[in-house]
C-alpha cells in the first residue's frame, strides 16, 4: 500500500491513556504527551483524517480532530487492556481506518492494519524491581510484539530510541525520534505573584523543589540523604506530585534521617500552578534514575529555575548545558552540586538565563509536524 494509491487515508488514534479531566500528575508525562501530538496534528488534511479514540470524560486536547468515546471502564487497567487487544481491531474495522496508531507502548495484536508505536521509555525492563510483577510482564512482553510488527516506531528521544533498538532487535530506520513539546504558558512568573503564592501555600522563604511522581526510580531516597548531607540552613526539601507505587522508603528515609521537619510533601501539583512551583524554587532538582525523557526538566529550565539532575537515559539531552548534571545514585555528588547552586548566585543567575534557552528547542508544533510525517511514511510501507 503507498500514500498515493487513495486520495485520502483514515488513521486512528489510540489515546486511552489520556487522562480524565481533572486527573492527577501520576499520568502527566504520557497524559501530556498523547495531549500535545492530538492538540497538533492537522485537523484537516488532503491526504489524512484523523480519529482519536478516549475514553469517556477524557480530557480535551483543544483541537477540531474527530473524536471518538469509549467505555469510561476502560480507565481499569485489566479492562483496558482487553478493550484494547480484542475490541479495539473490531473498532477499526468499523471505522475503516487505514492505520492505527498505539500511543502508549502496545497496539493490538490482532488488528489487520499496519500500526504506529509510540515508546516513552523501556524503565520496565531496565528497573524490573520498580514494577509490579503483572505489570512488567504484560509491557515486557505486548511492547515488544507491537515494536516488532509496527510500520514505524516512535521514541521521544534518541535514548529511547537506542535502548528499543538494542532491546527489540529492529531496525535503527524503523524508528523516529519525536521529542515532547512544552506546555502553553510555562514561563517564569512575576516576582508579586509568586509571593502571593508563597503567602497562600505557606512555603518557606527558600526551598528545593523536586515535582514529579513519588516513586522508586525517581530515586528520592538518594535526594532525600543528599539533602541530608549538603546540610542547608533555612532551606527546605519541597517533593511534589502524587504517590506511585513502592513509595513508602522515601517516607521511611526522611523519618530516618529526622528530617521530617525540613522535607515536605505537599501532594498533588494541579497543571496551572506549575510554573508557580518553579518559580518559586530557590532551585530544582531531579534525581532520576532513568528517564524516557523527563518533561519536569523541561519545564523548570523554561522557567528559569535552576536545574541539577541526572546524566541517566534522555536528561542529558533535555538539559543540554543548561543545568548541572551528576551521576544517578551518587548522593556525595548530588549533595555537591545542591551546595553549588544555592551557595553561588553568580552560577544561579547563569543557570537561569540558560534554561529558557534551552527549552525553545522543544516545541509540540514540530512534534505534530514530524508524528504526521510518521504517519505518512508507515502508509507508504
Amino acid at each position: 500500500m503507498t500514500a498515493t494509491s487513495k486520495s485520502r487515508y483514515k488513521v486512528g488514534l489510540s489515546a486511552l491513556l489520556l487522562s480524565p479531566q481533572g486527573g492527577t500528575y501520576r499520568q502527566a508525562g504520557i497524559h501530556s504527551y498523547i495531549q500535545g501530538i492530538l492538540s497538533n496534528l492537522p485537523a484537516e488534511h488532503p491526504a489524512l483524517g484523523y480519529t482519536a479514540l478516549v475514553a469517556a470524560g477524557a480530557a480535551d486536547f483543544g483541537s477540531a480532530l474527530r473524536r471518538r468515546n469509549v467505555s469510561p471502564a476502560t480507565r481499569r487497567p485489566l479492562v483496558r487492556i482487553l478493550w484494547e487487544q480484542f475490541v479495539q481491531p473490531l473498532v477499526c474495522n468499523y471505522e475503516r481506518f487505514d492505520l492505527l496508531h498505539a500511543m502508549a507502548f502496545v497496539a493490538p495484536l490482532l488488528a489487520a492494519l499496519p500500526t504506529v508505536v509510540t515508546i516513552y521509555d523501556l524503565t520496565f525492563q531496565k528497573l524490573p524491581q520498580n514494577f509490579r510483577a503483572a505489570n512488567r510482564a504484560y509491557l515486557g512482553l505486548f511492547a515488544r510484539l507491537s515494536c516488532r510488527r509496527a510500520a514505524r516506531v516512535i521514541a521521544i528521544s534518541h535514548s529511547t530510541k537506542r535502548d528499543v533498538v538494542q532491546a527489540y532487535g529492529i531496525e535503527d530506520n524503523r524508528v523516529d525520534v519525536i521529542y515532547p513539546g512544552l506546555r502553553a504558558g510555562m514561563q517564569r512568573v512575576e516576582p508579586r505573584a509568586v509571593a502571593d503564592f508563597r503567602e497562600q501555600r505557606g512555603l518557606p522563604a527558600r526551598f528545593i523543589l523536586y515535582l514529579g511522581t513519588i516513586e522508586p526510580r525517581k530515586n528520592l531516597s538518594v535526594l532525600v540523604a543528599a539533602y541530608k548531607k549538603a546540610q542547608l540552613k533555612d532551606v527546605k526539601l519541597v517533593c511534589a506530585g502524587g504517590e506511585g507505587w513502592m513509595y513508602s522508603d522515601v517516607f521511611r528515609a526522611v523519618a530516618e534521617l529526622q528530617l521530617s521537619r525540613d522535607v515536605l510533601f505537599p501532594g498533588f501539583v494541579p497543571e496551572a500552578e506549575l510554573p508557580l512551583w518553579y518559580s518559586a524554587a530557590e532551585a530544582f532538582v531531579y534525581p532520576s534514575a532513568y528517564e524516557g525523557f523527563g518533561l519536569p526538566v523541561l519545564e523548570a529550565l523554561a522557567c528559569g529555575t535552576p536545574v541539577i539532575t541526572t546524566t541517566a537515559g534522555s536528561l542529558v539531552e533535555v538539559a543540554g548545558r543548561a543545568a548541572l548534571l551528576c551521576p544517578p545514585d551518587d548522593a556525595p555528588a548530588l549533595a555537591d552540586a545542591i551546595v553549588r547552586v544555592i551557595s553561588d548566585a553568580a552560577l544561579r543567575e547563569q543557570l537561569a538565563a540558560a534554561g529558557p534557552l534551552q527549552a525553545q528547542r522543544f516545541c509540540w508544533p514540530e512534534a505534530g509536524k514530524r508524528t504526521h510525517a510518521t504517519h505518512l511514511r508507515a502508509l507508504q510501507t
